[in-house]
C-alpha cells in the first residue's frame, strides 16, 4: 500500500459509483466503475494512498456513504454543490468517467464548492420534518378536494373548514347526490387518518427533540412554536456553520436578490435559494412577530408608513430577524 495522499471522485449512483484517484499532481491513478458499497470502495481506493480526501456530489444517499467512509476509512470526505460543480464544468459533455475527474481535480487544488454534511441525527429529524410536511400537505389537498366538491354541487356549509362541527356535517349532510356522499365519506376518512397520522409524527418529534438544547432555546423566542422550531433546527442544524447572520438569511432564502447594472441599481425580488418549507415557516413567523411584537410592529409601521408593499415588509422582517437570531444561537451563548 502506498502512504502518499491521494484525491477521490465520488460520482454518486443508485448501484454503482465511479470512483476516480488522483495524485498529487493530478496524475489520474484510477478511473472506474465499482458496487455502491463502502467497503468495496473503500479497498479500491486504500490500494493507492493511506490518506484520502474524497470528494462527492450532494444527493440522495451520498450523505449516508460519506459517513460509513469517513467511520470505516477514516477518509476525509467532501459534499459538492452539484449546482456549482455543473457550471465550473463548462464542458457540453457529460460522462461518470469526467465527472469523478472533475471532483477529484477539484478536491485536489481546493475549489470544490462545498456544502455541510449534517450529522445523522441532523438528517433524521429532517427526515420526520419533511415526513409530518407532506401529510400536511396531503391534509391541504383533501380538504380542498372536499370544497371543490361541494362547491360543484352549489352547497354551503356554515362551519370552518376543518373543525369538528365541520366533520360531523359532513357526515350527515344529505345536500348532496347519493355518489358524492359515498365520496365525501371517503375523504372524510382520510382527513381523520391524516390528522391521526400528523399527531403520532408531532409526537415523535416532541419525544425526539426532547433533549435538544437548540429547539428549547428557539421556543424561548418570540414569535417561534414548536413546528417553527422543529423545522429551523432540522434544516439549519447549526447556527455557527455560518460566518454571520447575512449568509444565514442567504441560506434560508430571505435576502433581496442584486439585479444592478451599470448605474441601475435594483432588486429582483428574494433570491429564493435553499429549503422552500424553511423560508415559507419564517415568513409565517415574521408575520407573527410584526402583528404582536411591538418592536417588530414598528418597524413594520415605518416601512409601510414610506409606501413599501406589505409583502416587501414582512420579507424584510424575516430578513433581519435572522440575522439578529444568528447571534441568540451561538453555542457559547445556549450554553451560558
Amino acid at each position: 500500500m502506498d502512504d502518499s495522499t491521494v484525491f477521490v471522485g465520488l460520482d454518486y449512483h443508485q448501484d454503482s459509483v465511479q470512483v476516480c484517484v488522483l495524485s498529487r499532481d493530478g496524475q489520474v491513478i484510477r478511473n472506474g466503475s465499482f458496487e455502491n458499497d463502502a467497503a468495496t470502495i473503500g479497498t479500491v481506493v486504500e490500494n493507492h494512498g493511506k490518506r484520502v480526501h474524497a470528494a462527492i456530489e450532494s444527493c440522495t444517499g451520498a450523505a449516508d456513504l460519506a459517513d460509513e467512509l469517513t467511520a470505516r476509512s477514516g477518509w476525509s470526505v467532501d459534499l459538492a454543490h452539484p449546482g456549482f460543480v455543473s457550471r465550473m464544468k463548462q464542458n457540453p459533455d457529460k460522462t461518470d468517467f469526467t465527472d469523478a475527474r472533475l471532483l477529484a481535480d477539484l478536491e485536489r487544488v481546493g475549489y470544490l464548492p462545498r456544502v455541510w454534511l449534517a450529522p445523522q441525527e441532523v438528517r433524521e429529524l429532517r427526515r420526520l420534518v419533511r415526513f409530518r410536511q407532506q401529510l400536511v400537505d396531503e391534509r391541504r389537498a383533501v380538504k380542498l378536494r372536499i370544497s371543490a366538491l361541494l362547491r360543484d354541487q352549489r352547497v354551503r356549509c356554515s362551519y370552518a373548514s376543518g373543525t369538528k362541527n365541520w366533520l360531523s356535517w359532513l357526515k350527515t349532510t344529505t345536500q348532496v347526490s347519493v355518489e358524492s356522499q359515498w365520496i365525501l365519506k371517503r375523504y372524510v376518512r382520510r382527513l381523520e387518518s391524516l390528522v391521526t397520522e400528523i399527531r403520532a409524527v408531532e409526537t415523535r418529534l416532541a419525544r425526539v427533540t426532547k433533549k435538544d438544547s437548540l429547539v428549547a432555546a428557539l421556543q424561548k423566542q418570540k414569535g417561534i412554536g414548536v413546528v417553527t422550531a422543529w423545522t429551523i433546527r432540522a434544516e439549519i442544524g447549526r447556527f455557527d456553520r455560518f460566518r454571520n447572520g447575512k449568509q444565514l438569511s442567504r441560506f434560508c432564502g430571505l435576502s433581496p436578490r442584486n439585479a444592478s447594472s451599470g448605474t441601475r441599481v435594483a432588486d429582483a425580488g428574494l433570491i429564493k435559494a435553499g429549503n422552500r418549507q424553511l423560508r415559507a415557516t419564517l415568513m409565517e413567523a415574521a408575520h407573527r412577530l410584526i402583528r404582536y411584537d411591538d418592536p417588530w410592529k414598528d418597524f413594520a409601521r415605518n416601512l409601510m408608513g414610506r409606501g413599501k408593499p406589505k409583502c416587501v415588509v414582512v420579507a424584510a422582517a424575516a430578513n433581519r430577524w435572522m440575522r439578529r437570531l444568528f447571534h441568540e444561537m451561538q453555542p457559547n451563548k445556549l450554553a451560558a
